[in-house]
């Protein structure tokens, strides 16, 4: 599964081990047991990557031979794609522009998706050394 944390400054990608049912439950209980309020609902999550990363041709057939209808794939510019993801978004309101946006995919997709993220972190602080 993959979580995208969302925060003021921008979101972070990881991959969780855990089923999507069980994380979920554990992150109810911790909001009952801190009475914080609980906010989900299906939605889905955004965000842009390099067009010219490697790998990202690769996933980009994939998506298309597979038919996959849980990610799309939307080329911005010559610069960027936009992938789109469905998911479970978890947050303190209704409204909130903070929160955690989870999705379950098949292992290959999400590793392949949290590589590229990570790969294009890394080019990101190399250009802004």
């Amino acid at each position: 599964m993959l979580k995208l944390t969302y925060i003021e400054t921008g979101f972070y990608l990881e991959y969780l081990t855990k089923s999507l049912e069980e994380w979920v439950q554990g992150r109810v209980i911790l909001a009952l047991r801190v009475g914080e309020s609980v906010y989900i609902e299906p939605s889905t999550a955004s965000f842009l990557l390099p067009a010219d990363l490697p790998g990202l041709k690769t996933l980009t057939l994939e998506v298309k031979k597979l038919e996959l209808d849980f990610i799309s794939l939307s080329f911005c510019d010559a610069d960027c794609v936009e992938v789109t993801i469905k998911g479970t978004w978890i947050s303190a309101k209704a409204d909130s522009e903070e929160g955690v946006f989870v999705a379950v995919m098949s292992h290959s997709i999400e590793f392949f998706l949290l590589t590229l993220w990570q790969d294009a972190q890394v080019s990101a602080s190399v250009l802004s050394d």
